[in-house]
């Protein structure tokens, strides 16, 4: 074969495949930015409005784009959503959340576990030890308290406004002399946990030991778990924890990528 014939071939070979990933990139840009027109797709693509034109229309034939009236842009359409289906049974926190649990943990050498509302309490679902976790207690299948654990303020604080304070005026258990069991405290820290993307617990549900904890989101944007970090008081200080949040936020943002969530 001669060089020019070669060359032909392989070109034809990679086009395919060059339109495959520009494609993905455009139903990325589309999951990210929520809508795009056809000059911003081209721009990220660094190609032609004409090559970004024809991508768009056979996305749009298969229903996996949509296009927005007559404003030219373009979102994701409802064929994700059929495509999504047969990947939902896959789509498991508690067998994602193991390998984020176990990645975290040998990272940061502390115990990790992520916890989901069950009603009026946090229930942990998935757990792993870091290299300097002090015991080995396995905290999975155990209901802990909302109010008094860090993955149950989270829980707490991104919950829906009615069914918080439906929660709150049930009454504060008082665990230990640290708990805190006034609703109007209870919801001022709540709120400061939503500002600053955490919530911490010194001692509160158990004397001697501390914890942080974070969100994760499912594809729909809303909370629905959180990923602590806990040990003892005297190895995790306020000062540790605040150097744990920055790691701890990036595993859950990983995490919430594969469950679906696009942070826009």
């Amino acid at each position: 074969m001669r060089n020019s014939d070669a060359a032909k071939a392989a070109k034809s070979a990679a086009s395919p495949v060059q339109s495959v990933d520009r494609a993905i990139t455009v139903l990325e840009l589309l999951a990210q930015a929520g809508e795009a027109g056809i000059t911003e797709i081209a721009a990220q693509l660094g190609v032609h409005k004409s090559t970004a034109s024809r991508l768009v229309g056979a996305l749009e034939m298969r229903g996996l784009v949509e296009q927005l009236g007559d404003r030219g842009k373009y979102a994701i359409g409802f064929g994700i959503v059929r495509l999504a289906g047969a990947a939902t049974g896959r789509m498991d926190l508690a067998k994602l959340g193991n390998q984020t649990c176990q990645s975290l943990a040998e990272r940061l050498g502390e115990t990790v576990n992520i916890a989901v509302a069950d009603g009026g309490v946090a229930i942990n679902i998935s757990q792993a030890f870091g290299s300097a976790a002090v015991t080995a207690q396995n905290w999975t299948g155990r209901r802990t308290p909302l109010h008094a654990t860090s993955s149950g303020k989270v829980l707490l604080a991104y919950m829906a406004e009615d069914a918080r304070q439906e929660l709150l005026g049930t009454g504060l258990e008082r665990y230990t002399p640290r708990t805190t069991t006034t609703p109007q405290v209870l919801n001022t820290e709540l709120r400061h946990i939503v500002e600053r993307g955490y919530a911490a617990c010194f001692e509160e549900f158990e004397l001697g030991m501390h914890a942080v904890a974070v969100p994760i989101y499912g594809g729909d944007g809303e909370v629905i778990a959180a990923m602590s970090a806990s040990g003892p008081a005297y190895r995790l200080s306020r000062e540790r924890i605040q150097q744990l949040v920055r790691p701890m936020s990036e595993a859950a943002a990983e995490l919430s990528g594969q469950l679906g969530h696009f942070p826009r």
